[in-house]
């Protein structure tokens, strides 16, 4: 199974609260293990204003304010722009299955503080990450469930509408899941 380029979304009964109501985009997944970003959880507390102020990032009068996200627990500190494929970053954006791309180097910052850059972009601090056979084990466990990415849900300004707008795209009424799992 490659989930690659697909969502995640949390089951209601998900127990590690950090991922409750989570959408997660797959940015790789192998036997080695899994890497995602979450697309739903802001960080309100950082803007990517201030983010370029800290990095001593010379913003434009036209450059673009992006929304910074809760990628995930795993390196907090290190940011990730998940982006549309407009842009190309060279060897250092990572191309992602279904039509996105990811670049972690300051390059996208500089561009996206000039006005350029990618078409639509989100900053995510930090990343989700699986080891081995640890995000097959967590689908099984009912966990998660799977399903197929959106950019206009990615990119979407409410956050709070991604995991509701993530399960209604399965077909999934978010009011009739329950949160115990069960095996029939």
């Amino acid at each position: 199974m490659d989930l690659t380029g697909k969502f995640l979304v949390a089951m209601p009964g998900m127990g590690d609260p950090r991922f409750d109501k989570s959408v997660v985009l797959i940015c790789a997944h192998s036997a080695e293990g899994a890497m995602g970003l979450i697309v739903n959880k802001r960080v309100e507390e950082v803007t990517f204003s201030g983010l370029l102020e800290h990095l001593k990032i010379p913003r434009a009068p036209q450059g673009r304010e992006i929304a910074v996200h809760f990628g995930g627990p795993v390196e907090r500190g290190r940011g990730f722009v998940l982006h549309s494929p407009d842009y190309r970053g060279g060897a250092t954006t990572m191309k992602i299955e279904g039509g996105y791309g990811m670049t972690a180097t300051l390059d996208v910052l500089e561009a996206l503080a000039r006005g350029d850059g990618p078409h639509r972009a989100l900053l995510a601090l930090g990343y989700s990450g699986w080891g081995p056979g640890q995000l097959e084990a967590e689908i099984a466990r009912n966990d998660w469930l799977t399903a197929e990415a959106d950019a206009g849900l990615v990119f979407a300004d409410d956050d709070a509408r991604k995991w509701t707008g993530a399960l209604r795209s399965m077909g999934i009424d978010p009011l009739s899941l329950s949160s115990s799992a069960g095996r029939a």
